[in-house]
């Protein structure tokens, strides 16, 4: 919905970006995840590409994001289960997206399906703070 009622905006001021959060999930199932939970975020990424190919000719980016476990809340209330050791925390997600959106080159990687962690790197960004 938020893409939909954004899309005149967006179509308005090229250079524009849509990221639509999803995970390995939507590339690959494995039974862990569960079958609503794969199919949602292979929805999640195909939201993306079909966004990117609305939007390209007007200058606008659409890519899914791959974060790892981000110390969300949510996630932090289960941490003594967890293995923190490469997580990334919100902001440092935050930063990641910053520079993607600011990165000139942002509508050849429109359709992707990107990894936080890969995009750190790309860009210099820390994600553990």
């Amino acid at each position: 919905m938020a893409t939909a009622l954004c899309v005149p905006l967006l179509r308005a001021s090229a250079g524009g970006l849509v990221v639509t959060v999803s995970m390995e999930a939507g590339a690959a199932h494995e039974p862990s995840y569960g079958v609503a939970y794969s199919v949602a975020k292979a929805a999640d990424d195909r939201l993306a590409l079909a966004a990117s190919a609305a939007l390209a000719g007007d200058g606008v980016a659409s890519v899914a994001l791959y974060p790892g476990l981000v110390r969300t809340e949510g996630v932090m209330q289960f941490a003594e289960y967890l293995d923190l050791t490469d997580s990334q925390s919100p902001e440092g997600v935050g930063r990641v997206v910053a520079a993607l959106a600011a990165d000139d080159a942002v509508l050849g990687l429109t359709g992707s399906a990107l990894m936080v962690a890969d995009l750190a790197g790309r860009y210099g960004v820390d994600v553990t703070t």
